[in-house]
């Protein structure tokens, strides 16, 4: 190869590797770009397994978490007032949830909810009404707050298990710097639909989305979960597990697109199967508080006053 041949090589070599040569030093001239992580193999029922471990094994939890930002194109209610919420929340299996939330630094009680898994209560005190309702009614108001409902969140935290037998697909995605499995759960009978798809980072195979649907495939809920972290003794720091659970995610996102509210969590304490007494998910509706009977009925909402049961 003569000289001009070989310089022509060498600068077609430096130009496809980014590179530039000069006196002999090769310097990067170009933004280096980045790798991405090594994704992990595993199969359908290696991430069922997964999965229903994690659901299997946490039966209540007790944890304090701030909700950052809530969201929602008609979203002016109370916690968007306030930016930021120190929250309480108690869960427990098969449907027991209570959640109390406060405003930073005076502590003040901006709303306590809590239900069974039948019936659901919500207080809200700066408004003075007290709200029941039927798990199962899911009727928006054009008050976004008033759609957030105590099992809305304890579908984020305590997962329902998949039994084998159910109808799984498993797929691949690759997104623009993560790869993903994705599994999605069927429902039905000769014309089945879509309940579930979960999304696991190949990275690490952590669990990192979950999307529940309804009938006729309506998006309910959205739920991202990230910062997946050690568990730890609250008192002294060290690592614990609970049940084989061993990490939890710190960072929660819950998206209601037709409820139109959007919650962002951060937890900040969480200790995973702790006895939890009745009592304390019981929320008895305040003196001279104005009950509203949430029902699907557009008319059938009718406050009344109302003292203490």
């Amino acid at each position: 190869m003569n000289r001009s041949h070989l310089w022509m090589a060498l600068a077609t070599v430096a130009v496809f590797s980014g590179c530039a040569t000069k006196n002999g030093v090769t310097k990067q001239t170009g933004m280096p770009v980045a790798a991405r992580p090594i994704a992990r193999e595993a199969s359908r029922e290696e991430l069922l397994d997964k999965y229903n471990a994690f659901a299997s094994n946490v039966k209540s939890l007790n944890s304090t978490v701030e909700l950052k930002t809530t969201a929602g194109s008609k979203y002016s209610g109370l916690i968007q007032e306030y930016h930021e919420v120190k929250a309480f929340l108690l869960a427990a299996r098969p449907a027991d949830i209570r959640m109390v939330g406060q405003a930073p630094v005076i502590g003040k009680t901006i709303f306590d909810m809590a239900s069974d898994g039948k019936e659901f209560r919500v207080w809200l005190p700066t408004k003075n009404k007290f709200m029941i309702g039927d798990v199962a009614v899911e009727r928006s108001s054009d008050k976004p707050l008033e759609n957030l409902r105590p099992q809305h969140l304890l579908d984020a935290f305590l997962w329902p298990q998949i039994r084998k037998e159910e109808a799984v697909l498993l797929e691949e995605f690759n997104g623009e710097n993560t790869r993903y499995y994705v599994l999605t759960v069927l429902r039905g009978g000769y014309t089945k639909e879509i309940f579930c798809k979960i999304w696991f980072d190949r990275s690490d195979l952590n669990i990192v989305r979950m999307e529940s649907f309804g009938p006729k495939g309506v998006l309910l809920s959205d739920v991202h979960y990230s910062d997946w972290q050690q568990l730890v003794d609250i008192s002294g720091g060290a690592p614990v597990a609970a049940n084989g659970v061993q990490t939890f995610p710190r960072v929660i996102r819950i998206d209601r697109p037709h409820d139109d509210y959007r919650l962002d969590l951060q937890v900040t304490k969480v200790e995973l199967n702790v006895d939890l007494t009745a009592d304390r998910f019981q929320l008895p509706q305040p003196a001279n508080s104005e009950l509203v009977r949430v029902s699907s009925e557009a008319d059938a909402r009718q406050p009344a006053r109302d003292s203490r049961p």
